[in-house]
């Protein structure tokens, strides 16, 4: 080996070994700056509620310009399929006619965006256990909602554990309210730069339900 090579050899392995005892390194990343554009198309909100949970609104500006209703939607089963992103097909189908109107080529008053846009009919036996439902599966609304990929019962992980979030409200009388209104609208700066994606589409009974069990924990 010439002097040239050894030399080399050297230096990679000191930076090698410096990389290895310089310990773990604390980065901060810079706070959600991009927002959504707004419309009254019902995408809109779910694509606040569940597109933030997994990346940047730049994701979604980074996109080709010009992208029709199916090219969304195949891009919205993506990240169902490919990366479990929370969403069942009418939010697939709805946030895709929210982007292909908002960013891409399609418009409001296409057939395909206004059928894509319209909520499921409930089907009889949906109907009829609805007004006998009182339980809440909080298990189903913490995975559907994806809360345990920012969330864990006793660590932080992109947001507050659900243990720290509990002892933020202790001796709060209004506590479950004041979580369960948080939960359903989001916001930012009570627990960093990071913000919380709003939750519109949980009911009420959903939200205080989410928030009667953390404060439990």
């Amino acid at each position: 080996m010439n002097r040239t090579a050894s030399l080399a050899l050297y230096s990679l392995c000191a930076l090698i070994a410096a990389t290895v005892h310089a310990g773990p390194v604390d980065i901060a990343l810079p706070g959600e700056t991009a927002t959504l554009r707004e419309s009254t198309l019902p995408g809109y909100t779910l694509a606040l509620q569940k597109c933030s949970i997994c990346h940047s609104v730049d994701y979604i500006n980074f996109q080709p310009p010009g992208m029709n209703l199916e090219q969304w939607t195949a891009e919205m089963k993506k990240m169902q399929h490919s990366y479990g992103a929370p969403i069942d097909e009418q939010e697939i189908n709805s946030i895709a006619a929210y982007l292909a109107v908002t960013y891409g080529s399609a418009k409001a008053s296409d057939a395909a965006v206004i059928a894509a846009s319209a909520p499921k009919e409930p089907t009889k036996a949906m109907a009829k256990a609805t007004p006998g439902a009182t339980a809440i599966d909080v298990d189903k609304l913490l995975n559907a909602n994806a809360c345990l990929g920012c969330h864990a019962i006793d660590a932080k992980i992109v947001g507050p554990s659900f243990r720290d979030v509990a002892a933020n409200y202790t001796g709060q009388a209004s506590a479950e309210s004041e979580l369960a209104t948080s939960i359903k609208n989001g916001g930012s700066g009570k627990w960093g730069a990071i913000p919380m994606p709003p939750m519109a589409g949980l009911s009420d009974a959903e939200a205080k339900a989410l928030a009667a069990y953390i404060l439990g924990l």
